[in-house]
């Protein structure tokens, strides 16, 4: 068996302390910019691997946090995790995933795996049945919890997500405003705080300008593109047309644009089509689709960054933080003459 390198290893190869090489490896300010970059080099050529375990006991800390969200296949999902990964970069942090696909003993499961690790903390997109007295339980039993994308009645933890009322008013306004009055609501569930929001903010753009809500049924369905498609089906065998299909995410919308081309019907031109999260496959799709930004990098940045400070004792806000809404206007809707 070949002799472990160590800290003390590139230390006597280097000529400096071991607590030199530490402070390096951790980027520390306090060592010259000319012996970091020594000491990286040459734990490097040696292959050093960073002991977790050793530091852990120093530290009391495992520098490992968990991150729980629906389905990281969603393009939304995998876009907040992308700032989430450089903000904890950012800090030397690393994490353990979990997709709960709204299955809360699946994410039961993987809380009590991330306390058998000691990780530090947990940024979590809730599943639906998700309860304050399970938030609780979490921070008594030593993990710091921030919330991203959904929220949970009730519970006193940072939360981040988009203002998804004001957005989804934003979007269903510029459709009446295009002369849609019969719009079809399409994707998520009334079960989260997500999907209660874009329904109250669809309702809130009719009554606002003094029409009646159209009498269509809304259809609930997962965040993914084969619902999208199967809705088509749904909304076209119950009646006339709807002269607009708002979506409740991108990716929802765009299997509705597959739906309606397999029916002979054209997004855009003869039924108008919106979504929602403005995640980057939107601006490039047939037709380019209209939708809202609703500041995904700035909401996993934001919640991540909240989530270090509980870590290192210097406390976070214990409120929601709703992220302002953009609408992007784009090719997928027409104005009715």
């Amino acid at each position: 068996m070949g002799i472990k390198i160590t800290l003390s290893t590139i230390a006597d190869d280097l000529g400096v302390s071991t607590a030199t090489v530490s402070l390096a490896l951790r980027d520390s300010p306090l060592v010259a910019e000319a012996t970091r970059e020594k000491v990286r080099l040459r734990a490097k050529e040696i292959g050093y691997v960073y002991d977790r375990r050793a530091a852990s006991l120093r530290t009391q800390r495992s520098d490992i946090v968990g991150v729980i969200v629906r389905d990281i296949i969603n393009p939304f999902f995998a876009e907040i995790l992308r700032s989430i990964e450089a903000e904890l970069g950012s800090n030397r942090q690393t994490f353990l995933l979990c997709n709960h696909g709204d299955d809360i003993a699946l994410q039961e499961d993987f809380i009590s795996t991330l306390m058998q690790f000691g990780a530090d903390g947990v940024i979590m997109s809730p599943s639906v049945g998700t309860s304050r007295e399970d938030i609780e339980r979490i921070e008594q039993n030593g993990l710091p919890v921030t919330l991203v994308a959904r929220t949970v009645e009730d519970t006193s933890v940072p939360a981040f997500l988009g203002n998804d009322e004001a957005g989804f008013h934003l979007i269903t306004k510029y459709l009446i405003e295009h002369g849609h009055k019969d719009i079809a609501l399409v994707g998520g569930t009334r079960l989260t705080s997500t999907g209660r929001a874009r329904r109250a903010g669809f309702a809130k753009a009719y009554a606002d300008a003094g029409i009646a809500l159209p009498q269509r049924q809304d259809i609930e369905t997962p965040y993914d593109r084969k619902a999208g498609f199967d809705a088509v089906e749904q909304i076209l065998s119950h009646g006339p047309a709807p002269t607009a299909i708002a979506c409740c995410s991108d990716t929802v919308a765009l299997g509705v644009m597959h739906g309606l081309r397999s029916r002979g019907l054209e997004p855009g031109k003869d039924i108008a089509v919106t979504g929602y999260d403005d995640i980057e496959e939107a601006s490039f799709s047939a037709p380019p689709l209209t939708t809202v930004a609703d500041g995904h990098d700035e909401i996993g940045r934001l919640a991540a960054r909240a989530l270090f400070a509980k870590i290192s004792g210097k406390g976070a806000e214990n409120q929601a933080v709703f992220i302002e809404p953009q609408l992007k206007i784009r090719d997928s809707v027409h104005k009715l003459s």
